[in-house]
């Protein structure tokens, strides 16, 4: 059976994705900081549930060695993990909200990468797939988003930096880019624009990027996505930034 830990999965894509995985028969590990919800997901299927905040190390490392006791070893990683702070400029941009994205959005999925490339360079056989969430925002930004976009351009940095490092060890790196697909941040986003006047955001189900990541996943080793955008058709993207 193969084996994935998801972080960030007691909601939005990360719980989306789960439920795909686990509907596949992977054996799937459910890290998040909401116990109950990940239990909840959990009833009846078999996966881990991996109670973690992915901001501390040391709580990082006794969840992915908790998965890989249960589980026997660890195939794949979904760094999904993240937060979208107070929108605004950047003059009106707090501190504490900068340090907070940076904590979770770029140092929990360095920790969480961390602790799944050191498993899957120890692990016999040898190998495994990191699959980084990006963000369309890795690569444009969206109006007064200042920490997000900043925090989501490093992880393409990470992405191409461990699917270089891990070629010597059969550990393949993708990113997936993901715009507006219907999630708890994106309805939120849709009713503030709404209350503010302005056209509602095209969105898409959520659903399809667990598909799309299910299909990253799944490859055979000899082929990885190294960067893959999946984003609703009319949102305005292309020309953004």
């Amino acid at each position: 059976m193969r084996t994935i830990i998801i972080t960030g999965a007691s909601g939005g894509i990360g719980r989306a994705v789960a439920g795909r995985f686990i509907a596949a028969g992977w054996r799937v590990g459910l890290l998040a900081r909401r116990e109950a919800a990940l239990r909840d997901i959990a009833a009846g299927t078999g996966a881990v549930v991996l109670p973690c905040d992915v901001t501390d190390a040391d709580q990082v490392a006794a969840a992915f060695g908790a998965f890989v006791s249960a589980a026997g070893r660890l195939d794949v990683l979904f760094n999904n993990a993240g937060i979208f702070t107070p929108p605004g400029m950047i003059d009106e941009t707090s501190l504490d909200d900068w340090n907070r994205a940076v904590a979770v959005n770029q140092t929990g999925m360095f920790l969480c990468a961390r602790a799944a490339f050191g498993q899957m360079r120890r692990q016999a056989p040898q190998g495994g797939r990191i699959i980084n969430n990006g963000s369309v925002s890795a690569s444009m930004p969206r109006e007064g988003a200042v920490t997000y976009t900043m925090t989501k351009h490093a992880i393409s940095g990470l992405t191409k930096q461990l699917a270089l490092d891990g070629r010597a060890f059969d550990i393949a790196c993708g990113q997936i880019d993901i715009g507006n697909a219907r999630t708890e941040m994106v309805e939120a986003l849709m009713e503030r624009e709404q209350a503010a006047g302005r056209p509602v955001p095209y969105t898409m189900d959520v659903g399809l990027v667990a598909d799309a990541v299910l299909h990253m996943a799944e490859l055979p080793p000899e082929a990885n996505v190294l960067f893959q955008t999946i984003m609703a058709t009319k949102m305005p993207l292309v020309g953004r930034g």
